[in-house]
């Protein structure tokens, strides 16, 4: 059988976690190297050509986002995906501050990291053509979003109130980033959206945050909102489930 291309490394000191996680991960499909704590991770990092870094957030010897800082003080820039046992908003919050695409709750499933893997090494393709515009695209389209989820529809469903919760935060972040002219939170949440939109058939939005992304920010974001407010309203799952 042929290896793999993509290679990912996967951070991570509980054995059976371990086992879990990489099994999750060879499905992208991946060879996964594993690290137990922060030394063996920078290690590896350092000597391996990586398309991810899969993080957890506390190991035996330091925290995760330590270990992002010092690569990325290397000149390393491969994406990476944190993930923790723990729940506080603040803990999360810092983990993306750090670098961190996303933040991965455990216990979680295969399915939920295998998801986000793949969206952060480009795996899904967005369903809108690059300059497709914004009111030519649908809200909603459900073909895509089930085409990347292998046909499961409640699969969908649920990632959709995910992402129609998310929206609502996300929406306030960009906000509150073009009056601040904070441009690294800013790109931040676009490029978070960017990837969510495309992966729950999310069309309309998905080509309107392409489109803000190349504008100036204080010219583009009306637009952008009124899109994100036309998603909300009209979303196709009830977000209470």
């Amino acid at each position: 059988m042929t290896e793999p291309s993509t290679r990912v490394l996967l951070v991570e000191d509980d054995p059976v976690s371990a086992a879990f996680l990489r099994a999750a991960l060879e499905r992208v499909p991946a060879r996964v190297d594993v690290a137990g704590n922060c030394a063996r991770a920078r290690a590896l990092a350092r000597n391996a050509d990586h398309a991810l870094w899969v993080i957890d957030a506390h190991l035996p010897d330091g925290r995760g986002e330590d270990v992002l800082a010092t690569l990325r003080a290397a000149g390393l820039t491969t994406p990476a995906i944190a993930h923790t046992a723990a729940r506080e908003a603040e803990q999360h919050e810092r983990l993306l501050a750090a670098g961190f695409l996303e933040v991965l709750v455990k216990p979680l499933s295969a399915s939920e990291i295998l998801s986000a893997a793949r969206i952060a090494l480009n795996l899904y393709a967005s369903p809108v053509r690059a300059n497709v515009p914004v009111d030519d695209a649908p809200l909603w389209d459900d073909v895509s979003a089930l085409d990347a989820l292998l046909g499961d529809r409640s699969h969908m469903d649920a990632l959709r109130r995910l992402f129609l919760a998310d929206l609502r935060s996300m929406r306030v972040a960009v906000a509150n980033a073009v009056e601040t002219d904070d441009e690294a939170t800013l790109h931040a949440v676009l490029h978070r959206l960017r990837a969510s939109c495309g992966f729950v058939g999310a069309v309309r939005l998905c080509a309107a945050v392409q489109q803000f992304a190349a504008q100036d920010a204080v010219s583009g974001w009306p637009a952008f909102d009124l899109v994100a407010a036309q998603t909300l309203a009209q979303a196709p799952v009830d977000e209470e489930g």
